[in-house]
């Protein structure tokens, strides 16, 4: 997993999810990320160049996938995440994947086109991302965020207040919601909110790990607890490609 060096809830949250796959490790490297926004300085933040740096890192370990467990490619598009998937493989030789990209694949497996959309983020970058789905064909038709820029602050985002946004969008309409942040705590509480609400809620943490285990070829129906990502037959069925 790579990581944004700001970030403090992916990593405890992934361990904690895989805790009943013990065939399965995750280690985790990182790379500096502080501010989210539209400066040029923010996105600066995001060059592959850094990122293949990590990967390269996390390829002497010799892991089975690694993945960009960050949604940065939901505001500067989809195609940003594809260039780094294959620079990562052609610098490790080691498949790799994306939180964004896995979302864009669990929407398009499940028939998913109006999105419930919750985010800690500003309003442009929020504007920015609901922009760029809609052009992939995903309506943000309804939408929570919180309005916050500084990267560590989103951990400190309590669960009651994330599962408020996501009932807010719910009753709005939605296909499915989509809690997009690695550093919101959304996936112990998935679970929970789709028994209530009768939608899938699909977790940046969990669709990366989700993404992760496919690539890998491990087994996911130990997680099904972790909510319809790892139970849905639309999205558990044979291997896909990265």
């Amino acid at each position: 997993m790579l990581t944004p060096s700001s970030n403090t809830a992916l990593e405890p949250v992934t361990v904690n999810m895989i805790a009943d796959l013990p065939e399965v490790s995750a280690h985790f490297s990182r790379f500096r990320v502080t501010q989210i926004g539209l400066s040029e300085s923010a996105l600066d933040q995001f060059s592959n160049a850094e990122i293949v740096r990590a990967a390269e890192l996390l390829a002497d370990a010799n892991v089975d996938v690694i993945a960009w467990n960050g949604t940065s490619a939901s505001w500067l598009g989809f195609e940003r995440d594809e260039q780094l998937c294959e620079e990562i493989q052609a610098a490790t030789g080691i498949p790799a994947c994306t939180s964004v990209l896995a979302f864009r694949e669990i929407f398009v497996r499940t028939n998913v086109r109006d999105v419930g959309l919750v985010t800690p983020y500003t309003n442009d970058v929020q504007r920015r991302i609901m922009a760029n789905w809609a052009r992939s064909g995903f309506v943000c038709s309804a939408e929570r965020h919180l309005g916050l820029s500084n990267n560590f602050s989103f951990a400190q985002v309590d669960k009651n207040t994330v599962a408020d946004m996501v009932r807010d969008v719910a009753r709005e309409g939605c296909d499915a919601v989509a809690i997009v942040c690695t550093n919101l705590n959304g996936a112990s509480i998935a679970p929970r909110l789709e028994q209530e609400l009768g939608l899938p809620v699909y977790d940046s943490i969990a669709v990366t790990l989700w993404k992760s285990l496919v690539v890998s070829g491990f087994e996911k129906n130990a997680l099904s607890q972790w909510g319809r990502l790892f139970s849905d037959p639309a999205l558990n069925g044979r291997r896909q490609n990265a």
